[in-house]
């Protein structure tokens, strides 16, 4: 029988190779591919809190990620030109690139003293000759054979912002929301049909699911080489959220806040998070936070990208059931909403909760409630008060080349503290 059921498990290893398909957006095609980090270096710890937005004078973009399945493979990287929607754009490689577009992964590291073995990979970015959106692929071998995706913009400012008060809304929605007025002055840069070529795109907090796209100018001063957007409804008001909640693990032989039981007994260990509650009635509480994000670091033992260690952890929500799906949100899942990031109601115990692979580290993350018809922000509450980072984007389309380029990129921090 071993020989069939070899020849099952490659068949079935085969044919879910072929099933990858390439979605342009930031994701992991494989389970054992974990803590995917693309950013800039600076030889910080906390590199991977910056944007993956760089100048095309000074492109350091550095990717990271780690293979739980402890044996070195093959790794490539290819680059992907795309438009200010993440289409695939008309160029060829030759004309954003150096080089061939395939990049070996040689640079790894074997985990050190952890509960699963794992082999942490890097690898920089090479640079490329044109601003713009691009998508990062990573594969195995040949290039169908998908690990992971991920997206970085280069930018090459030729316009300028001048941004208005960012924390208000309008009239009774201003406690909740917070809004963007911007203007983009193109003087230094030639630019026909502005109206028509010029796109912007507003981004909070490094998000991905709720990103505004081609919003259009209120007002074109063409006298004055300015458009302005100026918004009079709420179509491109963000929510302001809340401060995010956060679980400190970055040691796991003295766990730090909001940390739970740490159940030692097995390997992975399992750790319970406190237990959280609605604060959708609460009042607003400032307190510092990484914006949704995380930071990989070890307080037991040395370099936290090889000796940290991966955990199971629980995160637990008293709640009565709100009749629609809840996520835990944040970049620890990537902010996506799937089956693997959906909470599951404990009916006997009035709670949601969650299991998460995560390694040692401090993380952030929000409780979403997924309906049109219903409030998202309903277990965290919104207030204006709220410190969030948003990022302007603009794109422009000349006739040559003939593709989206990214002449202007503005980080817009709201009640910086």
């Amino acid at each position: 029988m071993r020989v069939p059921l070899l020849i099952l498990l490659l068949f079935q290893s085969f044919w879910a190779i072929g099933q990858k398909k390439l979605i342009f957006s930031d994701h992991s095609y494989e389970e054992e591919i974990r803590t995917v980090m693309l950013h800039p270096r600076f030889q910080g710890t906390r590199d991977n809190l910056r944007p993956a937005v760089v100048p095309l004078q000074k492109q350091n973009l550095l990717l990271q990620f780690d293979d739980l399945r402890g044996q070195r493979d093959s790794y490539y990287v290819k680059l992907i030109h795309c438009n200010y929607d993440w289409t695939k754009s008309r160029l060829m490689d030759l004309d954003f690139l150096m080089d061939y577009n395939e990049y070996p992964i040689n640079e790894f590291e074997f985990s050190f003293n952890t509960s699963i073995p794992y082999v942490h990979y890097f690898f920089e970015v090479p640079p490329v000759k044109l601003p713009g959106n691009y998508l990062l692929v990573a594969y195995r071998n040949s290039d169908d054979d998908l690990i992971l995706t991920k997206r970085f913009m280069v930018y090459d400012n030729q316009v300028s912002l001048m941004a208005e008060d960012q924390s208000q809304g309008i009239g009774n929605l201003r406690a909740n929301n917070q809004q963007l007025n911007f203007k983009i002055n193109y003087g230094r840069t030639p630019i026909v049909d502005p109206y028509q070529s010029v796109k912007a795109m507003v981004r909070q907090n490094q998000r991905w699911d709720n990103v505004r796209t081609n919003i259009t100018p209120s007002f074109l001063r063409e006298d004055i080489h300015e458009l302005e957007y100026r918004f009079f409804d709420q179509s491109n008001e963000y929510k302001a959220g809340n401060e995010f909640r956060f679980v400190d693990f970055r040691s796991l032989n003295s766990p730090g806040r909001n940390t739970g039981r740490l159940d030692r007994s097995k390997r992975p260990f399992h750790l319970t998070v406190q237990p959280d509650k609605s604060r959708g009635d609460d009042v607003y509480s400032q307190y510092p936070d990484l914006n949704g994000g995380y930071v990989i670091e070890n307080l037991d033992n040395r370099d936290a990208y090889i000796s940290g260690d991966y955990v199971f952890v629980t995160f637990t929500l008293q709640s009565q059931p709100v009749n629609t799906d809840v996520y835990i949100m944040g970049a620890l899942t990537n902010w996506e909403r799937t089956a693997e990031t959906r909470m599951e109601y404990v009916a006997s115990r009035k709670v949601y909760e969650k299991t998460l692979f995560l390694k040692q580290g401090w993380y952030d993350y929000q409780y979403w409630v997924e309906s049109p018809r219903q409030d998202a922000y309903q277990l965290e509450g919104s207030f204006f008060e709220t410190e969030n980072l948003y990022e302007v984007f603009i794109y422009y389309r000349p006739f040559r080349p003939d593709a989206d380029l990214l002449i202007g990129y503005f980080p817009i921090p709201v009640n910086p503290r």
